[in-house]
């Protein structure tokens, strides 16, 4: 039987209640006045000054709001709020907390206030007192405590200056070429996944699976709190290039830790998961895409700027958060949040390394009158929205191809769409992309008119099979997806999961069917989704071991009940309208996290286990026949590749997340990894479902390990 969990469905049936609106709502007057000052504090970076939403935060006052819980109970929305907020630390506020921001949250929606305070078992219909109109007294957003300004969210970047706040310079720097990004040597990581092929992988052996056990914290450093950190460190020469929280950048020696130089860009976090996953390196500069959608171009001595460009306006929400790559001296970068209703769509650009003027764009949503514009059921351009590039391309050179995912159209289901059964290109797809000039060489959809927010958006790993070019991929739905990188033609896939979502894949074309239900689905009806948005597979990253043909791959298991909500189609409107209800994925004991080892050739398992926690770092694999990975219960282990066995670990102040690599200074091999917070939904869903893994709200930093020093 299938396990109902915190966001779940509540037994208790609602009380009565009149279908006029009651005359006064179940809290008083100052718990809705102090509960605006918590909302503030506690919820503000995510779901807005003004609860408009933003994300995959919904919006929690007006239509969207009144149309997702219109229906629903007071007393499921306080259960709700009390087990998954704060963002990534649910449970963490004393309940008089949770009454007066749910209170607040039924003011802002026109419910008033009366003389009975609220207790959060109050089982109101909240249509009954609540009509979705903001009140004008609450349209602004609240005063600090003392005066002057907006509350500050209890996790927000500490004040400070901006800009080179360190200055220094590095004594010597090897300008970074096309040809060394093609062929790194094998000391440094020059980019995301550290090739081009996006392999995740560390020719490096001296870490091996007999003297691993062995290794101990080299060195370690401090990072920027109050956002969303899902970093992979970049090394080139010995120095190491470090993003963090407030899109500050830093060269730190990478065999001592010593701080050169630091620039903080800014500006201070506005949203907390807005995370930067990578920098590229391009000649003698470092390339920064920011979380207000700029491209900033640092010198790589002095961390000065250079150059900037704005990608997209970031007072209309826009973002970037999945790193760049440079490829012929363009610097290739994505764009996301792309969900409210507008004239503008995502894309993918190219800015020339030297100037910073863009080169291309290629939108990811097709338009009326355009290559598969027809796919969108006739809807108006201004409605199509979504397919967010999250995550930065990989690279063959010899095709000179770029190969890009793209994620969800929005809203994320179908009924709210309305979109029927159209495919909605270029959404949940793989792009090939000529890198020079930007035009689309093929493109295939992995998930054509995808319904539950699986989206198909992550790495695409570039592997040879003898004269076979092949790419892997795979998404939330937890498919491992083959196919011919030349042609885009499918090859073959793999199940590595349970999924409830299609009822087969045609074995030559690779189409996915999709169940009957998910298909006739319409607005409010509450539909099964095995995976559910953590995935499956998201952004922590696979690995593949060039040595033994393996792809290991962490993965999420966990599902839920998914009901779309009305959408209505108006410039400005937005957000996802997709209400959740989480439970334990059938058959896995309440074990979230999953690693597995797939042979890319067979594509057959070798190996997998489970465990309680869930994985929120990449993979790394070694040369030294060893992998590294972290997980959300502050665990960061080695484990041997071609077995899976766990061959040492060690507990961290908070989640191991972000981007594991290896590189080596002066000879010696170091392995680096991340703890941080925020990460989106693979985050959210275990805070939620898994409330007595006790998880720090703070403790970001870089922790370098190695062998010990021979004597």
């Amino acid at each position: 039987m299938k396990k109902i969990l915190a966001c779940s469905v509540l037994a208790s049936a609602l009380v009565s209640v009149s279908a006029v609106a009651l005359d006064n709502g179940p809290f008083t007057p100052d718990q809705s006045r102090a509960g605006r000052a918590l909302y503030a504090a506690n919820c503000a970076q995510c779901h807005g000054a003004r609860l408009q939403g933003a994300g995959e935060a919904p919006p929690l006052s007006g239509a969207t709001f009144i149309a997702a819980w219109g229906n629903r109970s007071s007393d499921e929305l306080y259960n709700l709020v009390k087990a998954s907020m704060p963002y990534g630390n649910g449970n963490s506020l004393d309940a008089d907390t949770y009454r007066r921001i749910v209170s607040f949250v039924l003011a802002a929606n026109g419910a008033k206030p009366g003389a009975t305070a609220f207790t959060g078992a109050e089982k109101l219909k909240i249509n009954a007192i609540a009509d979705g109109k903001m009140p004008a007294e609450l349209a602004e957003a609240p005063a600090a405590a003392g005066g002057g300004g907006a509350a500050r969210p209890a996790t927000s970047y500490p004040p400070g200056r901006f800009g080179v706040t360190v200055a220094g310079a590095l004594k010597s720097y090897d300008p970074v070429t096309d040809q060394m990004l093609a062929h790194p040597k094998d000391g440094d990581w020059l980019m995301y996944r550290r090739t081009y092929q996006g392999w995740s992988h560390s020719p490096l052996g001296e870490i091996n699976a007999g003297n691993v056990k062995n290794i101990q914290l080299a060195w370690s450093w401090a990072m920027n709190e109050g956002g969303a950190s899902e970093v992979t460190p970049i090394v080139h020469d010995g120095i190491m290039f470090l993003s963090n929280v407030a899109n500050t950048v830093q060269a730190l020696d990478a065999k001592t830790g010593e701080l050169i130089w630091e620039n903080r860009i800014g500006p201070a976090p506005t949203r907390a998961y807005g995370a930067t996953r990578s920098l590229a390196l391009y000649g003698d500069k470092i390339f920064v895409p920011t979380t207000d959608a700029k491209l900033y171009a640092l010198d790589a001595k002095t961390g000065k700027i250079v150059w900037q460009s704005v990608i997209e306006d970031a007072k209309e929400g826009y973002s970037n958060t999945g790193g760049a790559i440079a490829i012929h001296g363009k610097i290739l970068v994505g764009l996301t949040y792309c969900n409210r209703y507008e004239t503008k769509h995502c894309f993918i650009s190219a800015y020339d390394s030297d100037t910073g003027k863009v080169a291309w764009r290629f939108k990811t949503i097709a338009l009326k009158g355009e290559p598969g514009g027809d796919t969108w059921n006739g809807l108006p351009d201004e409605f199509r929205q979504g397919a967010e590039t999250w995550i930065a391309g990989t690279y063959d050179p010899e095709l000179n191809t770029t190969y890009w995912g793209t994620a969800q159209s929005k809203p994320w289901t179908r009924a709210s769409r309305d979109t029927g059964g159209g495919s909605t290109l270029y959404a949940n797809s793989t792009l090939a992309l000529d890198p020079d000039k930007g035009t689309l060489k093929w493109f295939y959809t992995h998930a054509p008119g995808e319904n539950f927010d699986l989206d198909e958006v992550f790495e695409r790993v570039l592997v040879d099979h003898g004269t076979s070019k092949d790419l892997l991929t795979i998404g939330k739905v937890g498919i491992l997806w083959k196919l011919n990188r030349v042609t885009g033609k499918y090859e073959d896939s793999a199940q590595t999961l349970f999924q409830n979502v299609f009822t087969k894949i045609d074995p030559k074309t690779g189409i996915p069917t999709y169940r009957k239900d998910v298909q006739d689905a319409k607005v409010g009806e509450w539909i099964s989704s095995c995976p559910g948005p953590a995935g499956g597979h998201d952004w922590p990253a696979t690995s593949y071991d060039p040595k033994s043909d393996l792809l290991v791959i962490p993965l999420h298991q966990s599902c839920v009940l998914m009901r779309a909500e009305p959408m209505e189609k108006k410039i400005g409107v937005g957000g996802d309208a997709g209400s959740q209800r989480l439970f334990e994925m059938p058959g896995t004991d309440g074990n979230l996290g999953k690693l597995v080892a797939y042979n890319t050739t067979t594509m057959k398992p070798l190996w997998s286990f489970q465990q309680k926690a869930p994985f929120l770092t990449g993979v790394l694999t070694t040369d030294g026949g060893v992998g590294f990975v972290g997980d959300f219960d502050r665990r960061f282990r080695a484990f041997e590749t071609q077995t899976g066995k766990t061959l040492w670990q060690t507990r961290l102040p908070t989640s191991v997340q972000g981007h594991v690599i290896s590189y080596s200074v002066d000879g010696k091999q170091y392995v680096a990894v991340e703890t941080g917070l925020g990460g989106g939904s693979p985050v959210g869903k275990p805070t939620t479902l898994m409330p007595d893994v006790h998880h720090p709200n703070n403790g970001a930093a870089i922790f370098v390990f190695a062998l010990p020093d021979q004597r």
